[in-house]
């Protein structure tokens, strides 16, 4: 799949025209390749970390570009291999005669991920690690920045080198009981053991429990916004990205596509989905922009309801959202137009304040809010999309739902579905290895469920990998990374 023995070169800079292009080698050959064709210093005789200025000639003695060279020395890389990183102008031309180049003295052009998992076969890194690097070029947010970084130093791979560890521990112990099965001995203590493995299972099982966090944090959070037509559901999404990015109309059934757009709350990416109103189709387009509306509700973690308080009562929203809701779905219910109310009852608009918005034309809105919050669902009254009244409530209402207090990046938190699939193993074949000490069942069998877990919990820091495994998850990386 790789041969180690090759020097290879990418770009590692993103493609197109900018200020410098960065050109990446790694390899025994690296240094000397460049040595061959860069006009400065004698790169071979510089030590490791240091930058050096010169001109690159082709072998016609044509000067290509006036360039940095940066000198890493093995083992003290990213790669553990000799690395010379290559800054030159970002010109397009440029980059693909300097990549010719070194290609004609020898290096190969790199495979995707081949820098990262060359960084993981010298020890670099352990595979988690080398995950969390895709993960943190891909972070659109800081809380996915932070999570990545947490792996990326070692969080998740402490966690499991650790238990790994203690298990190691006494299966080393019971592995030595079955040399010595005809004697009838035990060197693990059957107690301890059962009490380091409930230990063990109570902290994989926290891990497993975050995962659901840590995915919608990496993936962003699909919210979409429903409600019938003329709710204000357009206005709503302008209102909370700050432009205008969908049409606004007092014509019902003006929404007929979904409309996709991100907002970050607090570090936290939501995908807001603007949907078509809900109601019988007048034409065949409104009924396919409904139906994409019931299946974007279904493939969302929260649902955003938004009503026109002046058109319709509770009874009416409690119907729509029975129709709309799965279960596990989060739902926010916004109580929108609220200006409308205070109009029509020759209210002022000076008047239009904080203090004076207080209720609409539901008198018991306490009691309402109360019946929602018994379903677990959040109410927010008082909302003027098209007067930014109670906006904010709907953002710090939003983030609650996805977050409320459970967000601590300093801690682990599993945001890897490999990571988590692996766990799960290792959950089960520990509550198997459980049940047989429980009951008595020969020490052969426990020994292999503590093998399997084992083998589950080596399989995330890459202690145990194949490499199918291995080229599934670093073909996903960019070539120059």
């Amino acid at each position: 799949m790789y041969n180690l023995s090759d020097t290879i070169v990418a770009l590692s800079t993103p493609q197109g025209e900018g200020a410098i292009g960065v050109i990446r080698l790694s390899g025994n050959k690296a240094i000397s390749i460049c040595d061959e064709v860069f006009f400065g210093k004698n790169l071979s005789k510089q030590k490791s970390h240091t930058l050096h200025f010169g001109t690159i000639k082709n072998d016609d003695g044509k000067i290509i570009d006036e360039v940095l060279i940066s000198i890493f020395k093995n083992p003290h890389s990213y790669t553990g291999e000799d690395v010379c990183e290559v800054s030159c102008h970002g010109s397009q031309y440029i980059i693909q005669q300097l990549l010719q180049l070194f290609i004609q003295k020898g290096a190969r052009t790199a495979k995707a991920g081949e820098f990262t998992m060359r960084a993981f076969l010298n020890g670099k890194m352990d595979l988690s690690q080398a995950e969390a690097v895709a993960d943190l070029i891909a972070s659109e947010s800081e809380a996915s920045h932070s999570i990545a970084l947490q792996q990326m130093r070692g969080g998740i791979s402490n966690e499991i080198k650790n238990l790994r560890q203690e298990l190691i521990d006494f299966a080393a112990l019971i592995e030595l009981e079955l040399d010595f099965g005809e004697e009838d001995v035990e060197f693990a203590d059957r107690e301890k053991l059962k009490n380091l493995i409930i230990k063990i299972k109570k902290l994989i099982q926290n891990l497993l429990q975050t995962f659901e966090l840590g995915n919608a944090i990496k993936q962003g959070i699909n919210t979409v916004i429903a409600g019938r037509p003329n709710a204000g559901k357009s206005t709503l999404l302008n209102t909370l990205l700050q432009e205008d990015r969908a049409i606004v109309s007092d014509i019902e059934g003006t929404t007929r596509d979904v409309i996709e757009e991100t907002l970050n709350i607090q570090g936290i990416t939501f995908r807001l989905i603007d949907t078509a109103g809900l109601r019988e189709a007048t034409d065949t387009i409104e009924a396919i922009g409904i139906e994409k509306t019931i299946e974007k509700v279904n493939q969302s973690a929260i649902l955003m309801y938004v009503f026109d308080s002046m058109k319709m009562d509770i009874p009416e929203v409690e119907k729509d959202i029975s129709k709309l809701y799965k279960e596990g779905m989060k739902v926010l219910i916004i109580s929108n137009k609220e200006d409308m109310y205070y109009e029509m009852h020759d209210h002022p608009k000076s008047h239009y304040n904080q203090e004076q918005v207080t209720k609409s034309k539901n008198e018991n809105w306490d009691k309402i809010y109360q019946e929602f919050k018994n379903k677990g669902f959040v109410f927010v009254a008082n909302v003027s999309a098209k007067k930014n009244y109670n906006i904010d409530k709907i953002k710090n209402s939003l983030y609650n739902l996805a977050i409320g207090e459970k967000l601590n990046t300093s801690s682990t938190i599993v945001a890897n579905s490999r990571h988590y699939e692996a766990l799960q193993g290792a959950f089960e074949s520990l509550d198997q290895a459980l049940h047989n000490l429980s009951s008595g069942i020969s020490g052969d069998f426990v020994a292999m469920d503590i093998r399997h877990s084992l083998n589950y919990l080596g399989e995330i820091t890459g202690e145990i990998s194949s490499e199918d495994l291995l080229d599934s998850i670093f073909s996903r990386f960019c070539i120059g990374k």
